[in-house]
């Protein structure tokens, strides 16, 4: 079984429902999965940290989706392989301790 609500890195509302979901091991869908809304302007959190990693903020919103909850199982749509590799990519990213802190922080 699985639950699929809005959660990404900007728009948490539905974290209850994770938290639902890892006490019951359920798998999450978040929806809309790379909205980073503010977060990736010129000088934002995504934007610095993207150029340290020398990836996408959309690449970083999924790469802290997957550190989030075990049970996380982000599906961002796409439409050209061009972007399914770039969202592929993502589990490669390893963000710190520090970087996963900082936009945590940052919504």
């Amino acid at each position: 079984m699985s639950v699929q609500n809005l959660y990404n890195l900007a728009d948490r509302s539905a974290e209850d429902v994770l938290t639902h979901c890892e006490r019951n091991d359920l798998a999450f869908i978040p929806w809309f999965p790379i909205a980073t809304g503010n977060l990736a302007r010129p000088g934002g959190p995504l934007d610095a940290i993207s150029t340290d990693h020398g990836a996408s903020p959309a690449q970083l919103a999924l790469a802290w989706l997957l550190r989030r909850s075990p049970v996380m199982l982000p599906i961002p749509g796409t439409s050209s392989v061009a972007h399914l590799e770039e969202n592929v990519a993502a589990a490669e990213v390893e963000l710190t301790d520090e970087e996963y802190e900082a936009l945590a922080d940052a919504a």
